[in-house]
């Protein structure tokens, strides 16, 4: 109990020295808390009053206390998240509090001090888990397109296989309506709903409508954000949508902003709620250099050119706004109704009488060193066929074994998330390359989890001929996983590197009217 007690006041004091909450919240918010963990008195001894660089040590000892005395139901990952945030919002000014202060730092100090003092106070709220993001495995992969990045997620906490048989016999959820909904501000959360008493948001205008801005809780690159629509309505890739980019991007001058993609394969994983992804990073497409410019009598000030990408990207930049946002929106729409079946390509397909589009883009929108502005055009194509059921510009069946999921934003940009199963299931291969014959035998029987990599642990063996040390053998992983999702991107791509491929790309712009430089 005195345990307990002494991290309430070491959490407290915590809260007090990163600015989560004021002097005059001190007594208010330690009582809150003696109220949850039904104390009547606080620790009545010496306080440890050394700084600590973040509060998960603290609460994982007042989580272990709720554990051990039925405060929670199980101690699982799920039900200590949910406490977790629920200390924590403890500890937190007010929404409007918080948009105050940010709207002050913007006014007196500028908008990149106001995110960066946001930011902070995402991580120190526990909001976005350090303790967990610090965990992921990253790597570079060179390729002939540049550096890839490469990343295993380990941040998002999994479910038990109990916790999953609960969540699916609760009713579909009717409050909030998804997790990006601003509802979840304050939200309680439940056994298949993160809780978010620790997270706030900042309202912001975008093409005069309403919109918010917060940060992911799991950041995977350098100030990941998101920024999604006051109401719950569908993703749906218009004029509009490059619009409210580039305004995202005037606003916001130090951030990138881009979008997924709005139909099924080849968009993000929530297209029922209109949002945005951005952040403070260099991605690997932004240093892709060009290999074609093309020019326009209508848009004589915008650059067009197509640059050296697994995929395939437009990119526009201009000094002028409102003219690339034309361009771009001309480009998009002539894509939208495009054919070219000697490359696979076809806009639209015939199901049960109705026409079903196919064509789509992933646009990004930067500014660039001189202040410009920039825009990527990342054209997709979800179709299907007998060869390629699960998508023709998607990840083949050869790769699923690294990675099956849709490629979306994050990965269209050169970083690859990669599921956290491949942790484990890479150093058991490494172990496997180095010699472990226990191992490599297991692998190959129905259910294990290394069966499904079995095709490709037998090329590496033969390439290595059993006879290559751990560490190195490590290396090699690494860097046959970096090549494996490159040629992920690849497949992605609907513009493929022959000859063909690059003629059948440019054919596109010629179309509309663009002459090659």
């Amino acid at each position: 109990m005195d345990e307990a007690l002494h991290a309430i006041e070491r959490l407290v004091l915590f809260a007090l020295r990163k600015g989560l909450i004021q002097e005059a919240d001190y007594d208010y918010s330690r009582n809150l808390l003696l109220e949850d963990f039904g104390f009547s008195e606080p620790f009545a001894g010496q306080i440890n009053d050394l700084p600590v660089e973040g509060p998960q040590q603290l609460l994982d000892i007042l989580i272990d206390y709720a554990a051990e005395n039925g405060l929670i139901p199980e101690n699982t990952d799920t039900y200590r998240d949910l406490l977790d945030a629920k200390i924590m919002g403890r500890l937190m000014a007010r929404p409007s509090e918080v948009v105050h202060a940010f709207r002050k730092t913007e006014q007196e100090q500028g908008i990149e001090a106001a995110t960066n003092d946001f930011y902070n106070l995402c991580i120190d709220s526990n909001y976005i888990r350090m303790d967990r993001i610090s965990k992921n495995e990253y790597w570079k992969h060179e390729s002939s397109y540049g550096d890839i990045e490469i990343t295993i997620n380990l941040s998002k906490p999994e479910k038990s296989p109990k916790e999953i048989a609960m969540a699916k016999l609760l009713p579909p959820p009717v409050y909030p309506k998804c997790q990006l909904c601003r509802e979840n501000v304050g939200y309680a959360g439940r056994i298949n709903h993160p809780a978010r008493q620790n997270l706030r948001v900042i309202p912001l205008e975008l093409n005069k409508e309403k919109w918010l801005f917060q940060y992911s809780p799991y950041v995977y690159y350098n100030e990941h954000c998101i920024v999604f629509h006051h109401d719950h309505i569908p993703m749906k890739l218009t004029k509009d949508t490059l619009a409210r980019l580039l305004g995202f991007v005037d606003a916001y001058p130090h951030y990138f902003l881009g979008s997924n993609a709005d139909l099924p394969i080849v968009g993000g994983s929530i297209l029922t709620h209109d949002h945005f992804q951005g952040g403070r990073h260099t991605f690997p497409i932004q240093k892709a250099p060009k290999v074609a410019g093309f020019i326009h009598d209508k848009y004589k000030d915008v650059s067009v050119s197509i640059v050296n990408w697994p995929m395939s990207v437009i990119r526009l930049s201009s000094k002028n706004s409102s003219n690339l946002l034309e361009c771009a929106n001309d480009i998009y729409e002539a894509w939208k109704g495009y054919s070219d079946p000697s490359v696979d390509i076809e806009a639209y397909s015939e199901v049960e009488g109705e026409q079903v589009r196919h064509n789509t883009v992933t646009p990004i929108a930067r500014r660039n060193a001189d202040g410009g502005y920039e825009m990527d055009l990342v054209l997709r194509n979800n179709r299907t066929n007998e060869q390629y059921p699960e998508g023709i510009f998607h990840p083949h069946r050869e790769m699923h074994h690294i990675k099956k999921e849709n490629i979306g934003l994050i990965e269209v940009m050169g970083l690859a998330i990669l599921p956290g199963r491949l942790k484990l299931e890479l150093e058991q291969i490494g172990d496997i390359l180095a010699g472990d014959t226990a191992l490599y035998q297991a692998a190959q029987s129905e259910g294990d989890a290394l069966r499904v990599h079995l095709d490709w642990i037998e090329q590496l063996k033969e390439r290595t001929n059993n006879n290559i040390s751990k560490d190195d053998a490590m290396d090699l992983i690494r860097s046959e996983v970096g090549t494996i999702f490159t040629t992920i991107l690849e497949q992605a791509g609907v513009y493929k590197h022959t000859e063909d491929g690059r003629e059948a790309f440019c054919r596109f712009l010629t179309s509309m009217g663009y002459l090659p430089e």
